[in-house]
């Protein structure tokens, strides 16, 4: 009788489907991630819009009028903290404020496409326009 020694360990092509399985998984989760990431900058953009109107009313209340320029409204009892950055932090600004006495228009450009505005309002007008599209806006509430 021949005692047979069997050799313990995977074949190639059990590694290769293994392989193939991970790879998978990780493609999946890494754009399952980018598409969280977008989302979060997106919220992240949409509540400093929401900050901005918030500190704009406040001003208003306080001076009876709006801000009309960006260094007006960077008071800080208002803003502590400046006003806001991309929150991606490429040092590309997305946010575009319209400022006049009367009125103001403060709109982001989201990444995920799913804002409230198609558009900027034309020729930096302190009107904002509505409607779905790339861009999230809020104007005055006075």
């Amino acid at each position: 009788m021949q005692n047979k020694t069997r050799q313990r360990g995977f074949t190639l092509l059990e590694i290769l489907v293994v392989i193939s399985i991970i790879g998978i998984l990780v493609a999946l989760g890494t754009a399952a991630f980018s598409t969280t990431q977008k989302k979060s900058r997106d919220a992240r953009r949409k509540a400093d819009i929401k900050a901005l109107q918030n500190g704009f009313e406040q001003f208003h209340s306080k001076e009876g009028a709006y801000p009309t320029t960006l260094l007006e409204a960077n008071d800080t009892t208002i803003f502590p903290s400046g006003l806001p950055s991309d929150p991606k932090g490429t040092g590309e600004n997305i946010y575009t404020i319209n400022l006049s006495a009367d009125e103001f228009c403060a709109c982001a450009l989201l990444e995920s496409s799913v804002g409230n505005a198609a558009a900027l309002p034309d020729g930096g007008a302190t009107t904002c326009s509505y409607g779905s599209g790339d861009y999230y806006c809020l104007g005055n509430l006075q």
